[in-house]
């Protein structure tokens, strides 16, 4: 039986040794912000992440049958478009607390936490560089995933000031800001495992709808999830009004509580409301809805995994991952 948090933990030790080595070419704040937002620095230090995309990129370089040793760079770059997009988003969204500390812009301002990941955006690109075809493809693939973020985070705050979301272009939102990078991290990792380009389109369509069940779990989560694991207040997300999955499906679902849903998030009510939003949610099966396209999107990505994968052993490793991120607790 694969021990999934060894999988999380190995890619941690390995990515963090690159990471460091890319922040500390960084100049003066910069470097302290980043450093802060990888858990290395800064009261509460704790490190920064599980490394699910790190791990992600090195266990499909394994099941194409090349080794982590060059799939590690690729790897770290993963996480660093991961943990510069937080950068962005905590700021953004107004978030004021990421795993379990105030967030990076909190500490340092709004002006240094923009400045830091910029310079991490600009340094990213350099990290899977050992030349060559391979090279520019994983670049280009890098690039992809940071316009498809920029692009489901743009949505996802247009949303927010809009009375109608319809669920297809709520699902559309959740593909850039979330699947995009699990889609990249895929495909890095097979191509540095030595895929050709057909195959890392198969191993980049797996992220993508391992992305997608990650992001619906983590809207589950933004509403019933323990702050205790996921860092953030109960309820975070209904008491900000976001539109996020479980909440356009309920919105969408023709419902009576869904109605009062409606009216609720229109009146834009005290937030201490929030309880009551969560109920309505999932009276109305925004709750249900969300999970059960949950585990269709999982399904899919491990079917799809178990016909890729070339390598004895490396069919459970991803097993493992696929069940982290599905049936985290809500």
């Amino acid at each position: 039986m694969v021990e999934v948090d060894a999988l999380l933990r190995g890619a941690g030790e390995v990515c963090e040794r690159e990471l460091r080595k890319w922040v500390g070419s960084l100049d003066g704040t910069a470097a302290e912000v980043a450093a802060y937002q990888f858990g290395w620095s800064g009261s509460g230090t704790r490190g920064g992440g599980k490394f699910v995309r790190a791990a992600l990129a090195l266990a499909c370089a394994r099941a194409v049958g090349g080794s982590d040793a060059r799939a590690v760079p690729a790897a770290a770059a993963v996480e660093m478009v991961h943990n510069l997009s937080l950068l962005y988003d905590d700021m953004l969204d107004g978030d004021a607390v990421r795993r379990h500390r105030p967030a990076a812009w909190r500490v340092f301002g709004r002006s240094a936490a923009a400045r830091s990941a910029d310079a991490l955006l600009l340094t990213v690109f350099d990290m899977p560089g050992d030349g060559g075809a391979v090279a520019e493809e994983a670049a280009a693939a890098l690039l992809d995933a940071v316009v498809g973020l920029a692009v489901g985070e743009g949505l996802d705050l247009v949303f927010e000031g809009r009375e109608e979301v319809a669920l297809e272009e709520c699902l559309e939102m959740v593909s850039g800001k979330t699947a995009a990078l699990f889609a990249c991290a895929c495909r890095l990792g097979a191509l540095y495992g030595g895929a050709g380009p057909v195959a890392a389109d198969g191993w980049a369509a797996f992220g993508q709808d391992l992305g997608m069940a990650f992001q619906l779990v983590d809207d589950l989560l933004g509403i019933w999830g323990d702050p205790a694991v996921t860092g953030k207040p109960v309820f975070n997300d209904l008491r900000k009004r976001k539109r996020s999955v479980p909440v356009v499906a309920a919105l969408a679902s023709g419902t009576p509580a869904g109605r009062e849903l409606a009216r609720r998030y229109a009146a834009a009510e005290d937030a201490d409301g929030a309880e009551e939003l969560a109920r309505l949610v999932e009276e109305a099966g925004g709750r249900r809805w969300t999970a059960a396209r949950a585990a269709r999107h999982a399904a899919d990505a491990r079917e799809r995994a178990h016909r890729l994968t070339t390598v004895p052993g490396a069919r459970a490793e991803l097993d493992a991952l696929c069940d982290l991120i599905v049936n985290r607790p809500y």
